[in-house]
């Protein structure tokens, strides 16, 4: 059985959830929503090893009771999320594969990790994502609707991203070095022209981003674990 190494970057400061701490550490079903996303991780059996991206003056994480968990890895994290995935690749070993998830997606399922896992038979790398049902707007700076947009194959990009080592680890470095804005580790991949592969998982994986979200995080996390017991 093939095994595999996570980089989640934990460095960010989360300033649309108004709280007096990074989104990561705020507390849902009795833990913050960073040890959720690890445990949910590091229980699927092919997943040995987790490298955690913090900032500099992370005062929070040393406290938590899987800080000292012997599958973890700490690195210090930078400015952007790139940066901070790319000190991640940089302190494993060489690895033909890497997945990189959201610190605060608290609620991946195990069924979705394994068809994005699968990805690795065929060489090209992907993401979880899910096609787009609402209707799209689109906008200028005054909030005022300019068009409505297509939505036949939009999708949500969703985390864990996989894709080969040295494919993410060349791409990032490029796009940092060249002053490209990457959203996520397939835009990345996607501007030095790889190919990039949707996988289509569950809505319920949701990033907790705004107030509101907490609420509904719990609720799909309590259904999961119900599942995985």
């Amino acid at each position: 059985m093939q095994h595999y190494t996570v980089v989640v970057p934990a460095a960010g400061v989360g300033k649309r959830m108004q709280a007096d701490r990074p989104k990561q550490y705020l507390h849902i079903a009795g833990k913050t929503l960073l040890e959720h996303s690890l445990e949910r991780l590091i229980q699927h059996p092919q997943i040995d090893k987790i490298i955690v991206a913090l900032d500099k003056h992370d005062p929070y994480f040393e406290d938590l009771p899987i800080a000292q968990s012997d599958w973890l890895i700490r690195v210090e994290g930078g400015k952007e999320r790139a940066d901070s995935v790319l000190a991640g690749l940089k302190a494993m070993n060489t690895a033909e594969w890497v997945l990189v998830h959201d610190a605060a997606r608290p609620c991946l399922s195990r069924n979705d990790l394994n068809k994005l896992l699968a990805l690795s038979q065929g060489g090209i790398g992907g993401l979880l994502a899910t096609p787009v049902r609402d209707t799209m707007k689109r906008a200028n700076s005054d909030s005022k609707v300019l068009k409505t947009e297509s939505r036949v194959n939009l999708w949500h990009a969703l985390t864990p991203q996989f894709f080969p080592y040295q494919q993410l680890l060349d791409a990032l470095q490029q796009g940092l070095d060249s002053g490209l804005e990457i959203t996520d580790e397939a835009s990345a991949i996607e501007a030095f022209g790889g190919e990039v592969i949707l996988v289509e998982g569950s809505a319920t994986n949701i990033k907790v981003t705004h107030p509101d979200d907490l609420q509904l995080a719990e609720f799909y996390l309590s259904h999961l674990q119900r599942i995985y017991q």
